[in-house]
């Protein structure tokens, strides 16, 4: 089996050596030690960065790549059919995000009931900052419901 450096890994998957070390105290990869303590990755270890910096790209959290990257192999490269039993499990998630972006999207003009993007739409759908009480960010879009404003 070929073992890459941790900077021949950095610069081959096109992230930083601290980057490498954080993914491994995460358990996403993992690393053999040589006799002088210095960290060696198989070569299936590149297929994992990727994967993990795909996820991150689109929006997955670190534990959502991670519990997807624990049913791969750690022993090799994983396949296509590998990654075709993972990715769906990805698949609703990245639907719900679709959707939260759509209503981003949708619902700019009107206010998100975190700020204010109108001010004149606030003391319609907002009266008085009440989506506040909620807590803090775009309560509306978070799916709490819009105070009737009688």
């Amino acid at each position: 089996m070929e073992y890459l450096t941790i900077g021949e890994l950095a610069h081959r998957a096109g992230v930083a050596t601290s980057a490498l070390r954080f993914y491994e105290s995460r358990g996403l990869i993992a690393s053999l030690r040589t006799a002088g303590n210095q960290r060696r990755y198989p070569r299936a270890a590149l297929r994992r960065v990727a994967l993990i910096r795909a996820g991150q790209e689109v929006g997955l959290s670190l534990s959502e790549v991670g519990a997807a990257l624990q049913t791969l192999p750690h022993d090799r490269t994983p396949g296509k059919r590998d990654w075709e039993r993972r990715s769906g499990t990805w698949r609703d998630r990245l639907d719900e995000q679709i959707a939260e972006l759509q209503a981003l999207r949708d619902e700019l003009s009107d206010c998100i009931g975190c700020g204010c993007l109108s001010l004149k739409s606030c003391a319609i759908f907002n009266p008085s900052d009440r989506a506040a009480a909620s807590g803090s960010g775009p309560r509306y879009l978070l799916g709490d419901e819009r105070v009737a404003t009688v």
